[in-house]
């Protein structure tokens, strides 16, 4: 096709907040390019080329031979690589990149990068915290927050924290991040990836390409890297501490027996003082410290940092308390994992006569929800369903107490009125959001709304 000029043509795909973003950079840098969305009309598309009149916009079905014209194609999280005609272009040579890529190459200060099925954020956001607690001038975004980009209009930072979604490390080659680290990996976002586990694992392994240090989880096998034997490798269980491992280790003291985070079998600090209940949190401080140690970061500065965090807004956030009973707002447990993690690490922490009433279900994304049948025995007395892939759930619950609910309102209800004084209401849905709800976000607020209103 001879429509544009090709010389190191590069197409920018999708007219989203990152489509935006990479051509606000490639305009300053003077880079010949243009724009391609497959939608005729755009959200963004008007004020987009009232901001860029000078961007050739292209809509509509991608052709294959003017992708494949191009030196680079700049995609966004949400396109899937493998629609036919992006896979005609890289077959043909075209490189496929994303922003992650665009910022790496501008910068030079180093990278914490953080990718996992559970819990990213939350250890994201810590480690930010680590690094102001440390005294450093620290850009914390990529998946959550401010897009990548963005800090490029700002004075470089010391250190940026980012945490990356399959979608993103996707395409992403030239991360080479100081420190890299895949938390855990559950089934997730199988739609994407044609029920393909190992395409997803795969995405997730990316963050090790050139990375100079590795933080490994020792409780999930398949956050192992495969790389050589050079690069430093640090691991954390909930297990004892030993070397080189951050654990858990008792500590006696005035008689008392108390559980210490500690590395190398020296305490660090007693978990009582980490404000977020549940030992899946106990699990994200330890892998904060094990992020933070490789990074170069003071432990006491750590420490500090972990007493002071509280979470985040729907991850096993406390959202209300009625008649002794604790309502968690989980609405970010999207994926099964998300969801075991939340009951197990709850469920734990109760006495053997108090248990957890479940609100579960949305839009499943392809996943077995099998995983939920033994922490569900174990710590759950009802569950309550909602939305679309509520009976697929069920069928893997056979020996549980369930309801069904068709709005929120009803559903915190209905959970109301099976919980006693000292139980706990657990709204971790295993599922998205989108059948009832504009966001995870979205549903969390009206969960909480709706139990701060019993």
């Amino acid at each position: 096709m001879s429509l544009i000029a090709s010389d190191q043509l590069k197409i920018v795909i999708g007219l989203g907040v990152t489509g935006i973003s990479c051509v606000e950079l490639l305009v300053a840098k003077g880079d010949n390019f243009i724009v391609l969305d497959t939608r005729e009309n755009p959200p963004k598309l008007a004020q987009f080329q009232k901001d860029y009149p000078q961007v050739k916009v292209i809509l509509g079905d991608l052709d294959k031979e003017l992708l494949a014209s191009a030196s680079e194609l700049i995609i966004s999280p949400g396109i899937a690589k493998e629609d036919a005609a992006i896979a005609y272009a890289v077959a043909k040579g075209a490189k496929l990149v994303g922003d992650i890529d665009l910022f790496c190459r501008e910068i030079t200060a180093p990278v914490i990068a953080i990718t996992g099925s559970n819990a990213k954020t939350t250890v994201t956001t810590l480690i930010g915290e680590m690094a102001v607690a440390n005294g450093l001038d620290v850009g914390v975004g990529g998946n959550i927050g401010v897009p990548v980009l963005e800090f490029l209009k700002q004075p470089q930072k010391q250190l940026y924290v980012l945490e990356l979604s399959s979608f993103q490390l996707e395409t992403t080659h030239e991360l080479r991040a100081d420190v890299a680290t895949v938390l855990n990996i559950t089934p997730d976002h199988l739609d994407r990836y044609d029920n393909d586990f190992k395409q997803y694992y795969q995405a997730k392994h990316r963050i090790f390409k050139g990375c100079k240090s590795v933080v490994e989880n020792l409780d999930d096998p398949l956050t192992h890297p495969l790389l050589p034997s050079q690069v430093k490798v640090t691991g954390y269980r909930l297990g004892r501490s030993d070397f080189n491992i951050f654990g858990l280790l008792e500590v006696e003291s005035d008689g008392q027996n108390s559980t210490h985070l500690a590395l190398a079998g020296e305490p660090i600090m007693a978990i009582s003082e980490i404000k977020l209940p549940g030992k899946h949190n106990i699990a994200n401080a330890l892998a904060a410290l094990a992020i933070g140690h490789n990074a170069g970061f003071e432990i006491a500065a750590m420490c500090s940092a972990i007493r002071d965090f509280s979470g985040l807004e729907h991850r096993c956030q406390l959202v209300a308390e009625k008649q002794g009973v604790q309502y968690f707002d989980d609405s970010k447990g999207t994926n099964v994992g998300a969801t075991v993690a939340a009951i197990e690490g709850l469920g734990s922490a109760l006495q053997k006569s108090e248990k957890i009433i479940l609100i579960a279900g949305g839009d499943g994304k392809g996943a077995a929800f099998d995983e939920l049948t033994a922490p569900v025995e174990n710590y759950v007395k009802s569950v309550v369903l909602i939305g679309t892939d509520a009976q697929r759930i069920a069928q893997v619950l056979p020996n549980s107490e369930l309801f069904y609910a068709q709005s929120m309102q009803q559903a915190v209800e209905k959970c109301a009125s099976l919980s006693q004084q000292g139980d706990v209401v657990l709204l971790s849905p295993a599922c998205a959001s989108f059948d009832m709800f504009d966001s995870y976000g979205h549903r969390g607020d009206v969960f909480s709304e709706a139990a701060r209103n019993l």
